[in-house]
């Protein structure tokens, strides 16, 4: 990550924590940008500027910085609204459609998003796109008896689906639920997210993929100008 990039995560994340008020529900996003907004958060709290705050994370790994950090978290099963959801996002279309899922935490991540009041996604300049998927792959979270039977569906669909490798392990990735992610790339990129987005999870053994289709309110875009970090708020109409 250029130092630049980590300016605009960095004046996004501050940005987007101005928006939580006292006695919110907040969802908790994951990736970078906003593990950068979680310890905004918690600093924030510590100083007693915000109170009474409580967390539901959209993956293990933001459940531990935040239970570090100290941020009082609750599962999503307990409770019955979400304030503000607050999330980073792979690509961002223009018409506010993303894909998300670079950290293969996509589903939980959409279950808060879909719950939320209110959902605010926080990037970087680079995320936005003319059109998804021309460059960021999409995630199809699989269950692992069906990865390959499914892999062979998404190719019909007119597009390359390949099983996620771990980086530093042997074998594929597995997420949070215990299952498997396909990474698809259509070839002339994805021209009607809400139609692609229900045809793959139509797909038997396919538990969810990461096109977020009309769920976002507001984009948070970290950006440079004239040499310092600034942002930009996109909302939809």
């Amino acid at each position: 990550m250029s130092d630049l990039q980590a300016q605009m995560k960095q004046a996004v994340a501050i940005a987007a924590v101005e928006q939580i008020q006292d006695g919110m529900i907040v969802g908790l996003g994951s990736g970078s940008t906003a593990a950068l907004m979680i310890r905004r958060l918690a600093e924030k709290l510590s100083a007693g500027e915000l109170k009474n705050i409580v967390g539901v994370t959209t993956s293990f790994q933001g459940e531990v910085m935040a239970s570090d950090l100290g941020i009082p978290l609750l599962n999503l099963s307990a409770v019955d609204r979400i304030d503000l959801a607050i999330d980073g996002a792979d690509e961002v279309d223009p018409s506010f459609q993303l894909i998300k899922g670079g950290g293969a935490c996509h589903v939980q991540e959409k279950l808060v998003a879909s719950r939320a009041n209110r959902f605010l996604v926080v990037v970087d300049s680079t995320k936005l796109v003319e059109r998804l998927n021309l460059e960021f792959l999409l995630p199809v979270e699989v269950i692992p008896s069906a990865w390959n039977q499914v892999k062979t569906h998404l190719n019909e669909l007119g597009g390359v689906a390949d099983l996620r490798m771990a980086k530093q392990k042997a074998g594929p990735v597995v997420t949070d639920q215990g299952n498997l992610i396909l990474d698809l790339k259509m070839n002339e990129g994805i021209e009607d997210p809400q139609n692609l987005e229900l045809v793959i999870n139509n797909i038997p053994g396919v538990l969810e993929n990461g096109l977020f289709v009309n769920l976002t309110d507001e984009v948070l875009v970290g950006q440079i100008n004239e040499g310092s970090p600034g942002v930009r708020s996109l909302k939809s109409d």
